[in-house]
C-alpha cells in the first residue's frame, strides 16, 4: 500500500504541514470526492495496519494472481503459438505442393499464348476446387514483370486480388518476386462477410513464359476460436483458482488469527487488573500448547502479583506504624533534648556541643518520620489535593528567602528570574513550595560556589519552574535515578542540611498529584537542571512546557548523549 507519511514527515517537522492543511485551498480541495476518497484511504491503511488477516489474504491473492496470470498469459502464448505452427506446416505443404503442380501444367513458352491464359484459369479452378468447409482458403495467382494473364475461366478473384495488392502485403509481394516463400497475417474481408484474421502464404513460379505469384489466403477462423476458448477456459480457471486461494489463505489464517486474538485480548484483560482471565485450551497442537503456556504465565503473573501486593501491603503498614510509634517516644526525647539544649551555656564545651549535636540529629530523625510518613500516604493512596488560587511568584519568593542563608554558607547565591506580575495557579501551596524547596536546597547543596538560577515562566495552559546549578552535574544514567528514594548522586560528599534522601521522592509524588511533570537533566561539568511543570488549572491535561528542559547555554553533543529527559 501506498504510504505518504515518510513524504510529509519532513513538512511536518517544520510546521509546513500544519500551515497547509489551515489553509483555505486545502480545506476546499477535501470537500467533495476527495475529501470521501481521502477518508477511504485512511480507513484501508488503518484496516491494514491492524488487521493481520487482511494482510496475509491480500498478499496471498496479489502473489497468486501474479503467478496464475504468468502461467495463464504463458499457457495461452503457447498453445496459440502451436496453433499457428501447425497452420504454417499445412500452409507450407500445400502452397509447396500447388507450386509444383502450376508449374507442370503451365509449361508455355509464349506469353501472349491464348493456351496460357486459358492454363491458368484452370489452375486456379483445380486449386479452389481442393479447399473446400470453412475452413476453404482464398487462392489467386498473380502476374509478375510484362506478362499479363486474365482469369477467364476461375471464379470471381477480386476481393482476394484487392487484399494481394494492398498496400499491408507491399513487403510480402516484393518477397515473393524475390524468388522466397513468404507468409503474413492480416486482417481482410476478401469475400464481404466482415473482417478476418488470415494467413497470407505466398511464393513465385517461374515458366517459361515468365513469373508468377502464386497467393493463398488461410482463414484463422478455427484458430481464433480455440485460442479463444483457450484462453476463456484459463482466464476463468485462474480466476477460481486464485479466489480458492484467498478463501483458503482466509481459513488457514484465521485459525492462526483467532487464538493469538484471543491471547490479545486475554492479556489487556490482564493488563486491566482482571488476574482471573485464562485463555481456552483446545486439542494439543502448538497453538494449544501457546495457550495453556500463557494460561501458566498468567496464573505464575497472579501469584506474584498478589505475594508482592501483599508484602506492599505490609512494608506501609510497617511503615506507617513504626513512623506512629516512634512520635511517642520522639516528643518525649524532644522535651528532654530542648530543656537540655536551652541550658547549654551552663554546661561545659564538650557538653555543650553534645547537646547542639543532639539537637540536630533530632531536628534530622524528626524530619525523617515526616517524610516517612508522607511516603505511606502516597503509597496508601491518602493523599489529598487541596488545591487553590496561589501566586507562584510569591511562593518561589518565600522559598528563596529561607534558604538565602544556606546559599550564604555554600557560596552559591540565588538569583531569581520571575515575571512581573504575578502568576496565579490553581495547586496546593503547601505542596508546591515543598518541591520548590528541595528543589532549591539540593541545587544549592551541589553548586560548587557557582550562582543557583531559578527561573518561571507561564502560558496559557501551564506555568514552569526551571532549578538551574553548575555543580559537578548528573552522569549518563543517573537522571533516571535521581527521583529513586534514598539515592544520592555522591554520597560521600560532605552535607550542610543531613537530607533524609527522601526529598526528590517526595517531590515527584507531588508533582504527579498535581498531574505536572518533574524532570531532570545533567551532564558531567555541565552541571544540572530541574524543571517543574503545573498545568494553569487543576485538572488540566499538560502537553508542553514553557521553558526548555536543557538549559540554553549548554552545547548538546550531536549523539545526545549528555542529555536526558525523564517525565516521572
Amino acid at each position: 500500500m501506498l504510504r505518504i507519511d515518510p513524504v510529509l514527515a519532513p513538512l511536518r517537522r517544520t510546521g509546513v504541514w500544519a500551515a497547509v492543511r489551515r489553509s483555505r485551498w486545502w480545506q476546499a480541495l477535501l470537500r467533495g470526492p476527495v475529501r470521501s476518497l481521502y477518508r477511504v484511504w485512511l480507513l484501508l491503511r488503518r484496516a491494514w495496519r491492524r488487521n493481520l488477516q487482511l494482510r496475509v489474504v491480500s498478499i496471498t491473492l496479489a502473489l497468486s494472481g501474479l503467478l496464475v496470470g504468468s502461467f495463464g498469459v504463458l499457457v495461452s502464448v503457447s498453445i496459440t503459438d502451436g496453433l499457428l505452427g501447425d497452420k504454417q506446416k499445412d500452409a507450407h505443404r500445400d502452397v509447396t505442393a500447388a507450386a509444383e503442380y502450376a508449374i507442370q501444367q503451365l509449361q508455355v513458352g509464349d506469353p501472349n499464348d491464348p493456351a496460357l491464359r486459358k492454363y491458368v484459369g484452370e489452375v486456379l479452378t483445380r486449386l479452389a476446387s481442393e479447399q473446400s468447409g470453412s475452413s476453404r482458403a482464398e487462392v489467386a495467382i498473380v502476374p509478375h514483370g510484362q506478362l499479363q494473364v486474365t482469369e477467364d475461366a476461375a471464379p470471381d478473384r477480386s476481393g482476394t486480388l484487392d487484399v494481394i495488392k494492398s498496400a499491408e502485403l507491399e513487403r510480402l509481394r516484393a518477397g515473393v518476386q524475390a524468388g522466397d516463400i513468404m507468409f503474413q497475417y492480416v486482417t481482410a474481408d476478401p469475400d464481404g462477410d466482415g473482417m478476418r484474421p488470415f494467413l497470407v502464404y505466398a511464393t513465385r513460379i517461374s515458366i517459361p513464359a515468365g513469373t508468377l505469384g502464386l497467393y493463398y489466403l488461410f482463414p484463422l477462423d478455427a484458430e481464433v476460436v480455440t485460442a479463444d476458448r483457450v484462453t476463456y477456459t484459463v482466464t476463468v480457471t485462474g480466476f477460481t483458482l486464485v479466489l480458492l486461494l484467498a478463501v483458503l489463505a482466509a481459513l488457514v489464517t484465521r485459525m492462526v488469527v483467532r487464538p493469538v486474538r484471543l491471547a490479545a485480548r486475554t492479556a489487556q484483560r490482564l493488563s486491566a487488573g482482571l488476574l482471573d482471565q485464562r485463555m481456552e485450551v483446545r486439542g494439543e497442537d502448538d497453538l494449544a500448547r501457546l495457550a495453556a503456556s500463557f494460561n501458566q504465565m498468567a496464573a505464575n503473573l497472579q501469584r506474584q502479583i498478589i505475594r508482592l501486593e501483599e508484602m506492599s501491603r505490609l512494608q506501609r503498614r510497617f511503615t506507617s506504624d513504626v513512623s506512629h510509634e516512634l512520635r511517642t517516644p520522639l516528643t518525649t526525647v524532644r522535651m528532654a533534648a530542648d530543656l537540655i539544649f536551652s541550658s547549654r551555656d551552663e554546661f561545659e564545651p564538650a557538653t555543650a556541643r553534645s547537646a547542639e549535636i543532639l539537637q540536630g540529629e533530632l531536628d534530622r530523625f524528626e524530619s525523617l518520620l515526616t517524610d516517612l510518613l508522607e511516603i505511606s500516604r502516597f503509597d496508601a493512596g491518602f493523599a489529598v489535593l487541596d488545591a487553590e488560587p496561589t501566586d507562584l511568584v510569591a511562593v518561589v519568593g518565600r522559598v528563596t528567602d529561607r534558604l538565602e542563608s544556606l546559599a550564604e554558607r555554600c557560596g552559591s547565591p540565588l538569583e531569581v528570574d520571575v515575571p512581573d506580575i504575578p502568576v496565579i495557579v490553581e495547586v496546593d501551596p503547601r505542596r508546591v513550595e515543598r518541591i520548590l524547596r528541595n528543589l532549591v536546597g539540593n541545587a544549592v547543596e551541589h553548586g560548587e560556589g557557582a550562582p543557583v538560577r531559578v527561573t518561571v515562566r507561564a502560558d496559557e495552559s501551564a506555568v514552569a519552574v526551571t532549578v538551574r546549578d553548575h555543580g559537578i552535574g548528573l552522569k549518563p544514567g543517573e537522571e533516571k535515578l535521581v527521583f529513586n528514594r534514598f539515592w544520592r548522586a555522591d554520597p560521600s560528599r560532605a552535607r550542610q542540611t543531613g537530607g533524609t534522601g527522601l526529598g526528590l521522592s517526595i517531590s515527584v509524588e507531588d508533582a504527579r498529584l498535581h498531574g505536572g511533570w518533574l524532570e531532570a537533566w545533567g551532564a558531567p561539568g555541565e552541571g544540572a537542571q530541574f524543571r517543574l511543570t503545573l498545568p494553569m488549572r487543576s485538572g488540566d491535561r499538560l502537553v508542553s512546557a514553557p521553558l526548555p528542559l536543557v538549559p540554553e547555554d549548554v552545547a548538546i553533543p550531536i549523539d545526545g548523549a549528555a542529555r536526558t529527559e525523564v517525565a516521572p
